[in-house]
């Protein structure tokens, strides 16, 4: 079984950013007074790569994507911990495929829970809007997509290198969930992302 390119580069990326945190104990440090007097509305942004459907019919040569994401502060803050974890980040992002494939635009809410001080976890829904063609050919390097726009869900595991850096595997899936055709089998890209809090 070939490897793809994309993804054994978006590994190295992720390792290479971990080895780091495991070296060094880092604690974000967070002046809450400071934080209070500088109101931004941009809370972190992500970029990467990712392996372009690895087991799908988009994936069968390597094929690999420039990924980017910006995401917000929350809407609003609670004092208790826990509440706050029920709190999204509304999010925007794209990714880019370099081999004229499937490209697609996305937004959505984003939930973040800190396992411990230096590890994540993440989740996300939202929708997407695509370029990818409705072609069910069995020579066509494109997936079968249906309708645009469709739903976007992915899932993160993530380390904090530092109070402002952190590096993420991510696996992320399109579909139409049935909306628009019974046959549509979704978009399924892996990667990873370095992130950069504000």
């Amino acid at each position: 079984m070939r490897t793809s390119p994309a993804l054994g580069l978006s590994l190295l990326v992720l390792f290479m950013g971990s080895a780091g945190a495991l070296g060094s104990d880092f604690k974000r440090q967070a002046d809450t007074s400071q934080m209070s007097s500088q109101a931004s509305i941009l809370s972190e942004f992500r970029f990467g790569l990712s392996a372009q459907d690895p087991w799908g019919r988009e994936g069968r040569d390597g094929s690999a994507n420039l990924t980017g994401e910006i995401l917000f502060d929350k809407p609003f803050t609670t004092s208790d911990l826990f509440t706050s974890y029920f709190i999204p980040r509304p999010h925007i992002g794209g990714s880019l495929n370099f081999d004229d494939r499937t490209s697609f635009a996305y937004a959505g809410l984003s939930w973040t829970i800190d396992v411990t001080p230096n590890i994540f976890v993440e989740g996300s829904f939202g929708g997407a809007i695509h370029n990818g063609k409705d072609s069910s050919h069995p020579l066509s390097d494109r997936q079968t997509l249906s309708c645009s726009p469709l739903f976007r869900e992915s899932g993160s595991v993530g380390v904090r290198l530092s109070a402002n850096w952190s590096v993420m595997a991510t696996i992320e899936h399109l579909s139409d969930g049935g909306t628009c055709s019974d046959e549509n089998r979704g978009l399924t890209n892996v990667g990873a992302r370095v992130g950069y809090s504000f």
